[in-house]
């Protein structure tokens, strides 16, 4: 079921993200830290958008997702 609700949900927490795009969790966080993915915030829970992520990762195809300075930040 988790992969059918990934397809389907427009956001995703951190935790979804994480599986939806194969990026380990501690990353994503840095990544949304490092303000690289947008995220919409309600208290402390963080919503990222699919197109986003899609988008993200395209942008990001061969760079070093651990390295803040090789990372290009997406724009809603």
């Amino acid at each position: 079921m988790g992969d059918f609700m990934a397809e389907v949900k427009i956001g995703m927490t951190i935790e979804e993200a994480s599986e939806y795009t194969g990026i380990g969790r501690n990353t994503m966080r840095k990544l949304v830290e490092w303000e690289k993915i947008p995220v919409l915030r309600i208290g402390r829970k963080a919503i990222i958008r699919r197109d986003i992520l899609e988008g993200f990762m395209a942008a990001n195809e061969g760079r070093n997702l651990r390295n803040e300075h090789d990372v290009k930040a997406v724009k809603n």
